[in-house]
């Protein structure tokens, strides 16, 4: 028995594993490396015949203690029948687990209960387009679509007028049906949801001709949406009972809006604040003066400090986006001054820079003029 691993390794378990924890790990590797899931596959197999041994002496608390206190010589020469499948015992647990291995092998899975009772119904989702502004203030938008209500001429049974509905004679009205399947481990018992009736206990043998048996009718349907101020792109508005219909008397599901919002051509949005640039001239950064700002409420005028340079930031307080919870606490706006250097100057402007340089101390930044020579001065002289 030396080359055996731990059977708490296989299973990857502690030793003070509980039982749902033991039959968690083992319905896990049971599902993954068995052998009609992995055709041909010898040490998918292996590992399924491992794990199986593992979980027959775990889950059974006499063999766990044996095991816990001697290890795999306790199972030595016939001393607990470990050494195969013949001496498991594959009904009660053992045959709920592979009742669920083989339900999602072969279809249907394993039904806890009939969906015969009261079902809420599914949810609808529908996708809006606003601008950056509607997203920061808010607006009033309308969709269209297509929305099931419950046949007024047989009331939501799907039956024909004067009929209704009969017990499924599959499930006798259960809503499930139970079969038994022969395995490698003996007969295993699998539930399915009953394929005649669709798991609702109930079918119609005359249909409604108004609805062809679905007990809705489709209508096309205008919906207002009320997008509330501040909200941000990939959000979405769920809008109560506005969803599919519920079945058996459940509620309708919910109608879920997903918003899309415009980019902006100059803000954008991060949280609840915004952020933009603004031009300056060379002028307004070196003397000062007032500016005109966009925001999202209009235009403002800030002043612009003497000396100020390029990229610098400036926060405009409470000219970001609402909060969703209370629309009167709104972030800020974060603005950055960009200096724009002049590209278009006549020989005035570009004279005016000239002397302007000069003054500061540099050199003139216009061609400088050539030193006379000798001939020159001789050829003013006889100019004059």
């Amino acid at each position: 028995m030396a080359d055996k691993r731990d059977y708490y390794e296989v299973l990857g378990v502690d030793k003070g594993a509980d039982d749902a924890t033991l039959k968690q790990a083992y319905r896990k590797l049971a599902k993954k490396y068995h052998p009609d899931m992995n055709p041909g596959d010898k040490e998918a197999e292996a590992k399924f015949k491992e794990a199986t041994e593992a979980y027959g002496v775990l889950s059974d608390p006499d063999k766990r203690r044996q095991y816990d206190q001697f290890g795999h010589a306790a199972f030595e020469n016939g001393g607990g029948g470990a050494g195969g499948f013949g001496g498991f015992d594959f009904s009660g647990d053992m045959g709920d687990i592979f009742g669920d291995i083989f339900g999602d092998l072969f279809g249907g899975g394993r039904s806890r209960r009939a969906n015969n009772g009261p079902m809420k119904g599914a949810n609808l989702r529908a996708v809006i387009h606003i601008t950056f502004e509607e997203a920061v203030f808010g607006c009033d938008k309308e969709i269209e679509l297509t929305l099931k209500d419950t046949c007024t001429t047989c009331h939501g049974t799907g039956a024909k007028q004067g009929t209704s509905p009969e017990t499924c004679s599959k499930c006798n009205g259960s809503g499930q049906v139970t079969y038994t399947q022969q395995s490698m481990f003996g007969m295993v018992r699998n539930v399915q949801t009953c394929p005649e009736c669709g798991g609702s206990g109930k079918v119609i043998k005359e249909k409604c001709a108004d609805c062809h048996g679905s007990g809705f009718i489709a209508n096309r349907k205008k919906i207002q949406v009320t997008v509330p101020a501040g909200i941000d792109n990939g959000q979405s508005i769920r809008i109560r009972d506005k969803g599919e219909p519920g079945r058996n008397g459940g509620p309708r599901g919910d109608l879920l809006v997903e918003v899309q919002v415009a980019r902006h051509p100059i803000f954008q949005r991060q949280d609840m604040n915004i952020f933009s640039t603004a031009p300056i001239t060379f002028a307004q950064a070196a003397l000062g003066g007032d500016v005109r700002i966009n925001t999202v409420d209009g235009d403002v005028v800030y002043t612009v400090k003497p000396g100020t340079q390029t990229d610098t930031k400036i926060r405009l307080k409470g000219k970001g986006v609402p909060s969703l919870r209370n629309k009167s606490v709104r972030g800020d706006q974060y603005v950055t001054l960009v200096v724009q250097t002049p590209t278009r100057l006549n020989e005035e402007a570009k004279e005016a820079l000239r002397k302007f340089d000069e003054v500061c101390g540099n050199r003139t930044t216009g061609p400088e003029k050539k030193k006379k020579g000798f001939m020159d001065k001789v050829k003013e002289a006889f100019e004059d």
